[in-house]
């Protein structure tokens, strides 16, 4: 069974979840969705899929050849403990992805993806960027040198990531010792939150010893409410302007500012860094915790429709993935532009001709 098929399966328990948390928090008078933001989580986490069937090649092609070719010892995948290592060592080594896709522009383009929601819900673990193939397999090289096989590999990342799913609520609070150890929903509401106190810590995917270990882990504060999103924040329901607008963004300032060094720091400073002279010419709001959130009103009928799309686009996403090892090449691009743009009509069914912003509650919510 392929990894695209056992999300297949796993997507109508994600389904369950959300539509769990959402009537816990409406029973609560708590409820942390809204339909617009929670579609665009969704579809952005069906594109990651769909883009993943093309960027596995990459990723597992490149650590198969460098087991076979560099591997310094083979381990045997049928060893309990390989498997316990292959975990704790995929962890760790997704703590450092992790951390440069929060410090380093470049990697940050990618994951901002997933930090581009100013909601907090199960949906937006399924928000996840299209791109981070890219770049993203570099950190996971030092476990093929290690002989750690790939089917270990490629089954502990898959773990590894189903795990994150349950971390993304408001609806669940402290737990005690897990959170001393542990990603927890506390422990990652942390990560998402754009408060000074809070910004850029809580990296783990499972453990967040690490964090402890490393200097990056800071305890939820009931005393300052989590502001969640981005310091710039997104502001669209398009797919592929969420995947692309960083890249731009740095691409512009790359290309018209002065230095040569620059040029080049851009990219590889932190995110959020800009020259000088790209400040002059091009300045940005200031940002504040007491934004409005992105919320544009659309008609009914709109909506009505948009959710008719996207369900038709969900129903097609699941048979691509399911049936995706079986088409040629061409038949997988035609499919994933199909959903391309099943998702593109969604988001643009979202968005009236003149967006406008609601004074709806910023945060903390």
């Amino acid at each position: 069974m392929t990894g695209a098929q056992i999300i297949v399966l796993a997507t109508p328990i994600f389904l369950a979840l959300i539509a769990l948390e959402w009537f816990v928090g409406w029973r609560r008078g708590r409820n942390t969705y809204r339909w617009n933001d929670a579609l665009n989580s969704i579809g952005l986490g069906i594109l990651s899929q769909v883009t993943g069937v093309f960027g596995r090649l990459l990723r597992i092609g490149i650590y198969v050849a460098l087991y076979q070719h560099v591997a310094l010892w083979t381990l045997d995948a049928g060893a309990w403990w390989v498997w316990v290592f292959g975990l704790v060592a995929y962890d760790f080594c997704y703590y450092w992805n992790h951390r440069l896709g929060h410090t380093c522009a470049l990697f940050w383009a990618a994951h901002v993806v997933h930090h581009s929601s100013e909601d907090y819900n199960l949906a937006t673990a399924l928000r996840q960027t299209s791109s981070g193939f890219l770049f993203g397999w570099i950190f996971y090289l030092p476990m093929a040198v290690l002989g750690v096989p790939p089917l270990v590999f490629a089954t502990v990342g898959l773990i590894d990531l189903l795990y994150q799913f349950w971390v993304h609520t408001q609806q669940i609070g402290r737990l005690g010792a897990f959170d001393r150890w542990f990603c927890s929903p506390s422990n990652h509401r942390v990560h998402h939150a754009v408060n000074d106190r809070y910004l850029d810590k809580n990296y783990g995917g499972i453990w967040v010893v690490w964090d402890r270990l490393f200097g990056s882990f800071v305890e939820e504060d009931d005393r300052e409410p989590i502001v969640y999103g981005t310091r710039a924040p997104l502001r669209s329901w398009n797919p592929l302007w969420a995947n692309l607008e960083v890249y731009a963004a740095l691409a512009r300032d790359s290309w018209h500012t002065r230095a040569w060094a620059d040029k080049l720091r851009v990219w590889f400073g932190p995110p959020g860094w800009r020259p000088a002279d790209r400040i002059a010419a091009d300045p940005r709001p200031a940002f504040s915790l007491q934004r409005p959130r992105y919320d544009p009103p659309v008609a009914r009928g709109a909506q009505a429709l948009a959710i008719v799309v996207f369900g038709g686009v969900l129903a097609s996403t699941t048979a691509f993935l399911w049936n995706a090892h079986l088409l040629s090449g061409l038949q997988q691009v035609a499919g994933a532009a199909a959903i391309w743009g099943g998702l593109m009509l969604v988001g643009a069914l979202m968005t009236p001709r003149a967006p406008a912003v609601t004074a709806s509650a910023a945060a903390p919510h």
